[in-house]
């Protein structure tokens, strides 16, 4: 049972209307034709394959692609260590016996004491996307199933759990030319839930519901182990830990809810991460107000170049105005991109790209299921 009343400090979650929108979970191929095509028109435009790659010049590779979660953070905390969730990296050899895993459980452990960290902890792999792989950990048997379960030859984070419900996806941009840049998007993330009554299983909640049950395919496997139980009248069950849309999470806009302190402590927080420009923060909060107050909001993820305005995940938003607002994102990327370059930065090689594109391709089918 989740002891945190669901969607505590956040806007209240509107359900009217139809529970998924028509092209929500369209797969990859249908719905980013139109966007790749129009991100091909800028390449020849500003005359640069792969100018994201330097939109973000202290980033690895932009954080376009098959970047570091940890470089990115770590260069964050060094600069604005007030404003993140602090964690360490543990690396996962390849061909672990069960005796080396009991010693890398324990050296893990170790680290997390002299960090600071206490489960639960959140595990996240150091290369992906897509909230894939992601668990809340609550002892060190989770820790030590997680690292059995982690391919070989790989990182992965132990970052403290910001206990709250409030999740949100603040999308920054900021020409280098300019003074002071602007949030383009605000995603407000909320876990979805079935509530118990005693008489059906879970199994049958998540199947009754009326968005839960379209997208049994994501919940069905993650909760196996508990799918016949039956929840006690009025116990909220919850569905999804990762605030990642593809694993189930529920995307509103938010952006009508930016405020001009929101705006301004976030250029403020931006210009304090060198040579940063843009992307996607991942913050958790105890009160959304507090956050459009500028402040009561801790950061736990930084995504780069590759970062998409979610808030087109919004049931509502139309097609067109979904495939409109990633043309207007990509043009700023590559605008930003090509002045970088001009600067003296160099983006990665066509080989460099594809090198680091096939890596993360190639680990992310193997993490463990995503909470």
């Amino acid at each position: 049972m989740h002891k945190v009343q669901p969607h505590q400090g956040m806007p209240p979650l509107d359900t009217s209307g139809r529970a998924l929108g028509v092209f929500e979970f369209w797969p990859m191929w249908a719905f980013y034709p139109p966007v790749l095509l129009y991100a091909f028109y800028l390449m020849l435009r500003y005359r640069g394959w792969t100018l994201p790659t330097v939109a973000n010049p202290s980033f690895p590779g932009g954080g376009f692609v098959g970047e570091s979660k940890a470089r990115i953070l770590e260069l964050a905390i060094r600069h604005a260590p007030q404003w993140f969730a602090p964690f360490i990296t543990v690396q996962r050899d390849s061909g672990l016996d069960s005796d080396l895993v009991r010693e890398l459980l324990q050296r893990s452990c170790n680290q997390m004491e002299q960090a600071g960290l206490t489960f639960p902890i959140v595990a996240k792999p150091d290369m992906g996307c897509r909230g894939a792989g992601v668990k809340l950990l609550r002892d060190a048997s989770d820790l030590h199933q997680y690292i059995q379960n982690f391919p070989g030859d790989a990182r992965f984070l132990l970052q403290k759990y910001v206990a709250f419900e409030g999740e949100a996806g603040v999308f920054y941009c900021r020409h280098p030319s300019e003074d002071t840049g602007r949030i383009i998007s605000l995603t407000l993330k909320y876990f979805p839930y079935v509530f118990g009554d005693g008489k059906r299983s879970l199994r049958e909640l998540i199947l009754a519901d009326e968005r839960a049950g379209k997208l049994a395919h994501l919940y069905l496997p993650r909760h196996a182990q508990r799918l016949d139980q039956v929840p006690a009248p009025g116990e909220a069950v919850r569905l999804a830990f990762a605030g990642s849309h593809s694993r189930g999470a529920i995307f509103r806009d938010g952006t009508h809810w930016v405020t001009p302190d929101m705006q301004a402590r976030f250029d403020a927080l931006s210009k304090q991460i060198p040579e940063f420009y843009f992307g996607r923060y991942d913050i958790r909060f105890e009160e959304f107000t507090q956050v459009q107050a500028g402040h009561g909001f801790t950061v736990v993820e930084v995504n780069g170049a590759g970062a998409e305005s979610t808030h087109i995940w919004d049931r509502r938003v139309s097609l067109f105005k979904a495939w409109g607002d990633l043309m207007k994102q990509y043009k700023l990327l590559f605008q930003i991109g090509r002045a970088n370059r001009d600067r003296g930065f160099r983006p990665l090689s066509l080989r460099e790209f594809r090198q680091w594109h096939q890596r993360e391709k190639h680990l992310t089918p193997l993490y463990p299921l995503t909470d």
